[in-house]
C-alpha cells in the first residue's frame, strides 16, 4: 500500500512539475511570443494570375502554386485522412497532446536525438506561421505555448483551414487545393479517396513520399492512411477496398494556360512588377488585360502561318541535325533534349520510304508516317532568291537520323515541316480608346523571348508616307493637288555626293494627282512634297503622333520611310486616321483586383468623343492610366478609383482624316494592297511597305474597329527575297487576322465630319470641271479649298501652299 502511495505521489508530483514549468515558460515568454490574433488576417503568398478580357487563363507567375480553400469546402473524407494522418486526437486535446509528446520523449531516450516532435496540428500551425524549423527544446516550447494560445482563441475549423492552405506539399505546391491541381490536374473536391489519402500522406515528408519522385513509398504511406481510416471507422470495408486497389495514378499537371498569349502574358507581369515590386508575384493579384481570346488566337495563328508559307515558298534548309547510325533509344534520348517551337514538334526520320519517310517523335513511343504529299515543296535552299530543283522522292528531302520538324494535323497525322528563319510581329489597336486587342512578338516564345512588337526598331518605307501626305493635307495641299513624278538629283557640293531617288518601277509618269500618287506609292512624290513642306516642320507635325523625333531621319529620306519605328509606335501612330484625328495611347491592363476581389484599378484611358462631345472639339485632361511604352519601357500607374472618361486629344482636322481614309482605301482597291479585296469588305484602307532591298516588309491597315499592323523581316536584317514585298509576305497575314476578326461584323468607318465637299475635277488640269468635260471625276475637298490650278506643276507646289520650299531649313540630304 505505501509502494503505490508513493507512485501516485510520484505521478502527481512530475505532472504538477511539468504544470509549473510550463507556467513559468508561459511566464517568461509570453511577452515576446506573436500575436495569434495576426493568424485572423495573415495573407498567405498567392501567385500572380493573368486573365484575358473574357477570362481565360493567360499565365501564373510565383515561385508558390497556391489556391486558397475555405473549410466548408474541404471534403470530409480529405479531413478524415488528414487527421488519421497526423493528428487523430485532434478534436479532444487543446493544442497538445501529451500522449504524442510522451512518445516523442521515449524515442529521444532511445536513441539519443529528436526523432518527431509529437506534434499536433495546432503545433504544426504555430511552427508553420511563426517559427522556424529548428529542433530545439527552446523552439518546441515556444510551439506548445503558442499552440496553447491558438486553441484558445480559434475554432477548430479554423485551425484546419490555416493548415491545409499553408503547407508545402512538393513540387512548389502550397496547401492541398494547389497540390490537387499539381498532382491530379483537378479541385481537392473532386479526387477520388485514395488520392486524398495521398495528398494528407505529403506533410509528413513532401520529397519522400512524392507520387512523382518516389511512387513505391508514396503508395506505402498512402495504403498506411487508408487503413488507419478503416481501423478509426472513417471508411468502410467496401471502401477501403477499393481504393486499396486505385493504382497511384498521379502526373505532374502545370497550370495550363487557356489561352496562348505568352508575350501579352510578359507585358503584364512586367507591369505588375513595376506597380508592386515583387510583391507582384505574392499578393494573389488577378490581372484582367484588354486582349479577347478569340482575336489572340487569330493573331497567333495568322503570324504562324503566314511566316510559315513564306519560309516554304524558299525551299528547305536542311535537318536541324544528323544522327545517323544510332539506336531508337539513343534517338529518343536525343528528343528530350529538344523542344517543340510553337506547333513545330522535333522528330528523328527512322525510315525512308517510297510514299514518305517515317519519324519517331518526342512523346512517342511508335514510329509515325509523313506523307510524301507534304514533303513536295522541300526544294533545297540556295537563298533568298534561288532554290535547287523540286524534289521528286522522298530520300531527296530526308535521310535516317535526320532530326526535322513535324506539324501534327487536325486529324492526327504528320506534315513535314521547319522552324521558319524569318521573323514577324503582329499588333492589333482599339483605335477608338488604344486598348490592345492582340499581339504576337514573334514566331514562337519558347524560341526567343524578344518582342519584336514593342522592340524591334525598323524602318517602315512606304507605310510611313500616310504621315507626309497627312501633313501635306493639312497645309494646303489636296487628294486633287497635282505633283510631278519625275527623276530628280541632289546633289551635297562639299561632300560630293549624289541621290538619285526612284520609284519602285524606275518609271515616271510626270504630272499626278495625290490620290494617284499615294496608292501608287510614288516615291519622286512623296520627297518632292517633302521638299515643299519643309523637313523640320514635317518632322514636328509628325511627331504629334507620338514618334519620338530623334527616331525621325532629318532629311528627304524621311518621305521614304527611312525612319526607326516599332510595330507598335506604326500601330499608334495609324489610330488617328481610324478614329478621325485623335491621339491614343495604347494599354495592355484593363484592372486588377485583390486577392479578396476587391477591385484595386480600373483603367480609363482618354478615348475618342461621341457625338455632343466631338462637337465641342476639346480634350479632356487625360485620365493616368496603365500605358505600354511602345520602347518597352516603363508603364505608367493610374489611381485605382475610376473616374469621368477622360477625352482623347485631338491632333489632325478630322476633315484631313476622313479624305486620307478615302486614299487609303484607294491603295487596297486600286493599288499595292489590291490583295484585300478578296475579304468582301468596303471600309478597310491600309499601306505596304518595303524598304531598300527588301529587308522589312510591312502593311498597315484598319477599319474604325480595329487598327492592325503586321511586320516581317529577318532579326539580323537581310533581303526577304527579290520578289518579296509588303504585298506579298505581311499583307497576307493582315488579311488572315482582320478577315477573321471581322467576320460578319457589319461595315464601320469613320463618319463624315462636317466641311467635307465634293466637287467635279479635270482629270488633265486639275482644276475644276466644266460641264462636259471627259473624264471628269470627283474628289473630296475641304470647304475652304478648291480644286488646284496647274501654274506650278514643274516644282511641285501646291497654289496657297503655306510652306513653299525657299523656306524650308537647311536639311541634309542623306
Amino acid at each position: 500500500m505505501r509502494l503505490l502511495k508513493f507512485f501516485g505521489w510520484s505521478i502527481v508530483a512530475v505532472f504538477c512539475g511539468l504544470l509549473l514549468g510550463l507556467s513559468g515558460a508561459f511566464l517568461y515568454l509570453s511577452p515576446g511570443l506573436p500575436s495569434v490574433e495576426a493568424l485572423r488576417s495573415i495573407q498567405l503568398q498567392i501567385p500572380l494570375r493573368v486573365y484575358s478580357s473574357d477570362d481565360k487563363l493567360i499565365a501564373e507567375f510565383g515561385e508558390m502554386r497556391r489556391t486558397p480553400i475555405r473549410f466548408a469546402d474541404i471534403p470530409p473524407n480529405f479531413i478524415n485522412a488528414l487527421l488519421s494522418a497526423e493528428d487523430d486526437n485532434f478534436a479532444n486535446h487543446y493544442g497538445v497532446d501529451p500522449g504524442s509528446l510522451m512518445r516523442a520523449a521515449s524515442q529521444l531516450v532511445k536513441s539519443g536525438h529528436i526523432q518527431s516532435g509529437g506534434s499536433t496540428i495546432t503545433m504544426q500551425v504555430a511552427k508553420n506561421f511563426f517559427l522556424t524549423s529548428e529542433r530545439s527544446f527552446s523552439r518546441k516550447t515556444t510551439e506548445i505555448l503558442l499552440a496553447l494560445q491558438i486553441e484558445r482563441q480559434l475554432t477548430k475549423d479554423e485551425i484546419l483551414e490555416l493548415y491545409v492552405n499553408k503547407i508545402y506539399l512538393g513540387n512548389r505546391a502550397y496547401g492541398i487545393e494547389a497540390a490537387a491541381q499539381v498532382y491530379y490536374g483537378k479541385s481537392i473536391r473532386d479526387v477520388s479517396l485514395a488520392q486524398m489519402a495521398m495528398i494528407a500522406g505529403l506533410p509528413k515528408a513532401p520529397s519522400r513520399f512524392n507520387p512523382l519522385a518516389n511512387p513505391a513509398r508514396s503508395k506505402e504511406r498512402r495504403d498506411w492512411i487508408l487503413g488507419r481510416m478503416y481501423k478509426l471507422g472513417k471508411i468502410s470495408e467496401a471502401e477501403y477496398t477499393a481504393a486499396i486497389n486505385e493504382p497511384l495514378n498521379a502526373s505532374y499537371h502545370v497550370p495550363t494556360p487557356e489561352v496562348n498569349a505568352p508575350y501579352i502574358a510578359e507585358m503584364a507581369r512586367a507591369e505588375m512588377v513595376g506597380r508592386y515590386g515583387s510583391d507582384a508575384y505574392t499578393e494573389g493579384f488577378r490581372v484582367t488585360t484588354t486582349v479577347p481570346s478569340n482575336l489572340q488566337e487569330m493573331a497567333n495563328t495568322a503570324l504562324h502561318e503566314g511566316l510559315m508559307t513564306y519560309d516554304q515558298r524558299h525551299g528547305y534548309r536542311g535537318p536541324e541535325s544528323r544522327l545517323p547510325g544510332k539506336t531508337k533509344e539513343a534517338w529518343a534520348q536525343e528528343l528530350t533534349k529538344q523542344r517543340t517551337i510553337s506547333s513545330l514538334e522535333p522528330a528523328i526520320v527512322t525510315q525512308v520510304d517510297k510514299d514518305g519517310i517515317k519519324v519517331l517523335t518526342r512523346n512517342g513511343e511508335q514510329e509515325e508516317h509523313v506523307a510524301w504529299d507534304t514533303m513536295k515543296w522541300a526544294r533545297p535552299f540556295l537563298n533568298t532568291n534561288s532554290m535547287g530543283a523540286n524534289p521528286r522522292q522522298p530520300s531527296d528531302v530526308a535521310q535516317v537520323g535526320d532530326l526535322i520538324r513535324v506539324q501534327r494535323q487536325p486529324d492526327n497525322s504528320l506534315k513535314f515541316s521547319q522552324i521558319p528563319a524569318a521573323q514577324g510581329a503582329l499588333v492589333s489597336l482599339d483605335p477608338q480608346n488604344g486598348a490592345i486587342r492582340s499581339l504576337v512578338g514573334g514566331f514562337a516564345f519558347e524560341q526567343s523571348n524578344y518582342n519584336r512588337a514593342l522592340q524591334a526598331k525598323r524602318q517602315p518605307g512606304s507605310s510611313f508616307k500616310p504621315f507626309v501626305y497627312s501633313a501635306a493635307l493639312d497645309n494646303g495641299y489636296t487628294a486633287a493637288s497635282l505633283v510631278n513624278d519625275a527623276p530628280i538629283v541632289f546633289v551635297d557640293e562639299y561632300l560630293d555626293k549624289v541621290w538619285r531617288p526612284k520609284n519602285d518601277t524606275n518609271t515616271f509618269l510626270g504630272p499626278i494627282r495625290l490620290r494617284e500618287a499615294l496608292y501608287k506609292s510614288r516615291n519622286l512624290v512623296s520627297i518632292r512634297l517633302l521638299q515643299a513642306l519643309g523637313v523640320d516642320r514635317t518632322i514636328d507635325y509628325i511627331s504629334k503622333f507620338g514618334f519620338n523625333k530623334q527616331d525621325l531621319p532629318r532629311n528627304l529620306s524621311l518621305a521614304l520611310g527611312t525612319a526607326t519605328l516599332t510595330p507598335m509606335e506604326i500601330a499608334t501612330g495609324w489610330s488617328t486616321f481610324a478614329n478621325g484625328g485623335y491621339k491614343i495611347t495604347p494599354y495592355i491592363i484593363d484592372k486588377i483586383e485583390s486577392r479578396n476581389g476587391e477591385t484595386l484599378f480600373v483603367a480609363n484611358p482618354p478615348r475618342v468623343p461621341t457625338g455632343e462631345q466631338a462637337s465641342d472639339g476639346v480634350a479632356a485632361p487625360a485620365t493616368e492610366t496603365f500605358t505600354v511604352n511602345a520602347t518597352g519601357g516603363e508603364a505608367t500607374t493610374a489611381p485605382a478609383v475610376p473616374q469621368a472618361p477622360a477625352i482623347a486629344e485631338r491632333i489632325v482636322d478630322g476633315r484631313t482624316t476622313y479624305i486620307l481614309n478615302s486614299m487609303l482605301q484607294d491603295v487596297i482597291k486600286l493599288g499595292t494592297g489590291r490583295r484585300a479585296l478578296a475579304l468582301g469588305r468596303t471600309d478597310l484602307a491600309g499601306k505596304t511597305g518595303t524598304t531598300n532591298e527588301s529587308k522589312d516588309a510591312w502593311f498597315s491597315g484598319y477599319n474604325a474597329d480595329y487598327v492592325t499592323t503586321v511586320w516581317t523581316g529577318f532579326d539580323q536584317p537581310e533581303s526577304l527575297g527579290r520578289r518579296e514585298f509588303g504585298g506579298t509576305v505581311a499583307l497576307p497575314i493582315w488579311m488572315s487576322y482582320m478577315g477573321a476578326a471581322l467576320k460578319d461584323k457589319p461595315p464601320h468607318t469613320q463618319p463624315e465630319p462636317e466641311g467635307i465637299l465634293s466637287l467635279r475635277v479635270d482629270p488633265v488640269s486639275g482644276r475644276a470641271a466644266t460641264p462636259g468635260t471627259p473624264g471628269a471625276y470627283f474628289e473630296l475637298f475641304k470647304s475652304e479649298d478648291t480644286p488646284p490650278s496647274v501654274n506650278e506643276l514643274g516644282n511641285g507646289v501646291a497654289p496657297g501652299s503655306p510652306l513653299p520650299a525657299d523656306e524650308a531649313a537647311p536639311i541634309d540630304l542623306f
